[in-house]
């Protein structure tokens, strides 16, 4: 199991998208009568029915949409990269880690839900994951241009569960960079960040939780030939030059 140590006030950090150890129980998006079980009773199975095609309906909206998968250790400025993406080519930029953030401070029942469960020390699952990327994707699906998924699939299964119940990834921008550059970007950035994942031995635990987890998802689309590597050792311009034919050309 994949866990990136990173703190904040009850943090959430994105790795615990990862794995769902106990599913969140989420209110269904139409209210189904109480107290009947299918039993072939029609006002039951015509409401289940209508719950059905609209889930069906909301994801058949997706499958037209452009996904990129974007994946980079700690320190590989995909961040950067990723903000560079949206103000020229009009993309959507989704991390499931503000998405987790975003739902707690809403204070909704979700929220909710969600804080009970970092509290115990438990992870966030992946169907309530999944959840939230679809309904930001719908909200944004008729006027973007496309998707970055920012930090994601972290795990294979990830991966698979997005695009069979989502919409297929046209492909996986990587940013490859050394340990030894991210290590010394991040210890720089630590300087003035305040960030208390910012030190040599977090730093060390992040950039091994990137390796053992993600190198299987980049062998995985590796071998569909659905990777774009980016060597990002050089200057923001200099690796955007490199994001920027890639985007072009796709």
């Amino acid at each position: 199991m994949c866990v990136e140590p990173e703190i904040r006030p009850k943090p959430i950090d994105e790795s615990q998208t990862q794995v769902a150890v106990e599913e969140v129980v989420l209110e269904p998006s139409v209210a189904m009568p109480t107290g009947l079980g299918d039993n072939g009773n029609p006002g039951y199975t015509a409401q289940l029915d209508k719950t059905q095609d609209a889930g069906k309906e909301s994801t058949d909206a997706l499958k037209q949409c452009k996904v990129i998968f974007v994946l980079g250790g700690p320190g590989s400025g995909k961040g950067t990269q990723c903000e560079k993406i949206v103000e020229k080519f009009g993309y959507t930029h989704l991390s499931s880690g503000d998405l987790l953030r975003a739902e707690v401070q809403s204070g909704s029942d979700r929220g909710k839900k969600l804080v009970e469960i970092m509290e115990k020390g438990e992870l966030v699952s992946l169907d309530t994951v999944l959840e939230l990327i679809r309904e930001a994707m719908l909200k944004e699906a008729a006027t973007s241009k496309g998707f970055l998924i920012d930090g994601y699939p972290r795990e294979l299964e990830q991966g698979i569960r997005f695009e069979n119940e989502l919409t297929p990834c046209q492909f996986v921008l990587y940013f490859e960079v050394s340990e030894d550059v991210m290590k010394q970007r991040l210890l720089k950035r630590g300087e003035t960040s305040g960030r208390v994942d910012d030190n040599e031995e977090t730093i060390a635990k992040r950039l091994k939780t990137f390796n053992d987890c993600t190198q299987p998802v980049i062998e995985h689309y590796a071998s569909n030939d659905q990777v774009k590597k980016i060597s990002s050792s050089g200057t923001v311009e200099e690796t955007w030059q490199l994001v920027e034919q890639v985007l072009n050309d796709s």
